[in-house]
């Protein structure tokens, strides 16, 4: 599936009948019904979605609700809505011209201006596999109280399993991790239960913003970091390159307004869950005066007298569903990164080997697993603008995008919500050099 323009002959027997499916409804054959008709589209945005709900997400959803209450929910919320633009154009790009992001910028920009693309994307794959990585690991750790570096060996072998599943074709591993979106999802919800939140201040601050000092700052753009990740929006593009491939721009049309839904489906789910992550933080954490908790253990270890024994497993399996999901797409990004920038291409388990090692120094080393995930989702919120600039210039080009360019008002709205991101790191900056 990583693979450029993959054309219909090399497609899986089990992918063939949803690129058959897909086409009779683009071409305006097919006699299904809507759902039915929708069904070949889903799948791509969901893939790059694990992104947007990775045990980054918990740690830094548990550190703000846990230390503002519910004060960053509205982060949640901003984030998603720009995660939805992003991935929108991402797939686009892939749709419209056939390349992903990562080979047009090694095709449009010269060769040193590449390599230094290349080398801060690669940083940006390293630090979001440690926190999927981290995460998988925690969470064998605290449902089968396995010793975390074994925890972390177990995790490679299970990711090596699901990426076997690309050999298959692309609905496999699509479907099962689409079932690891589901397994979060469902925990989340039975946690929202539980907790029975004040729904009228979930409201309110979901669309107030507000800060409170440099800590909350340094929450909110891990919470952003982790929202809106840059090998998502490379992952995305080279996704639909060469899933369902047409050329007539009618139909290039249409199969893009089917992946929206897609998008707005998978990305209005991760922010579901995201907001009850932050929310569940919040209700049982910052309300009861453990503001302190702060780490994804704490939380785990604290659940089950606040909110009995069931809660903690809830807890355990979704964060377990969530790394071993994260940690296979992150995976499979880095190979599209590395692909499309320096048209080189390693083995999944070559990459799967060498991703591994930072994760388990950071456990050999007993560095607390939680702060390092925070971390490395404020290093991820700073490789935002190299993968973001470049997707708006190409997209608004029609000699690379023609008939599905960017309306002036697409690109307006893209270029807002850079300058956005790319303004709290900065005063991320100033406010950790100057602030009180």
């Amino acid at each position: 599936m990583t693979k450029s323009k993959l054309n219909e002959s090399e497609i899986q027997i089990g992918d063939s009948g949803t690129v058959k499916s897909a086409k009779e409804v683009l071409s305006g054959t097919s006699k299904k019904g809507w759902l039915a008709r929708l069904m070949p589209f889903m799948g791509p945005a969901f893939i790059a979605s694990v992104a947007y709900m990775d045990p980054g997400n918990f740690a830094t959803n548990i550190q703000g609700g846990a230390k503002f209450g519910l004060e960053l929910l509205w982060v949640i919320v901003a984030s998603n809505l720009m995660a939805m633009l992003l991935q929108s154009l991402s797939a686009k790009l892939g749709i419209a011209s056939g390349r992903n992001l990562a080979e047009h910028c090694r095709d449009n920009y010269p060769r040193p201006v590449v390599l230094g693309m290349w080398v801060v994307a690669e940083l940006v794959a390293i630090a979001t596999d440690l926190a999927e990585f981290l995460g998988a690991a925690l969470g064998f750790n605290l449902l089968f109280g396995v010793p975390l570096l074994w925890a972390g060996i177990l995790t490679a072998i299970i990711t090596f399993l699901i990426l076997g599943l690309e050999r298959y074709g692309f609905r496999p591993l699509e479907a099962v991790i689409t079932a690891f979106v589901g397994v979060v999802g469902l925990s989340y919800l039975i946690e929202i239960f539980l907790v029975k939140p004040n729904w009228g201040d979930v409201m309110y601050h979901a669309v107030v913003p507000h800060f409170s000092g440099v800590e909350s700052v340094i929450v909110a753009t891990g919470i952003l970091g982790a929202t809106v990740m840059p090998h998502a929006i490379y992952l995305h593009s080279a996704l639909m390159q060469d899933r369902i491939v047409v050329k007539n721009p009618k139909m290039q049309q249409k199969l893009f307004r089917y992946e929206v839904i897609d998008v707005v489906v998978a990305m209005g789910a991760a922010s579901l869950i995201n907001m009850a992550m932050l929310i569940m933080a919040a209700a049982t954490f910052h309300q009861t005066g453990m503001t302190n908790v702060g780490s994804i253990e704490e939380a785990h270890r604290t659940l089950e007298p606040l909110l009995g024994r069931a809660s903690q497993y809830i807890f355990g399996i979704s964060l377990l569903a969530s790394g071993l999901s994260s940690s296979s797409v992150g995976t499979m990004a880095g190979q599209v990164i590395m692909q499309g920038f320096l048209r080189k291409h390693i083995a999944p388990w070559i990459r799967r080997l060498l991703t591994v090692l930072p994760p388990l120094v950071v456990i050999a080393s007993g560095l607390d697993p939680t702060r390092t995930l925070v971390i490395s989702q404020v290093v991820l919120s700073f490789g935002l603008p190299f993968a973001i600039i470049p997707l708006i210039t190409f997209t608004r080009r029609r000699d690379i995008m023609g008939t599905l360019v960017n309306k002036p008002i697409t690109t307006f709205f893209a270029g807002m919500a850079a300058a956005l991101i790319i303004g709290l790191n900065f005063f991320l900056l100033y406010q950790l050099a100057f602030g009180s």
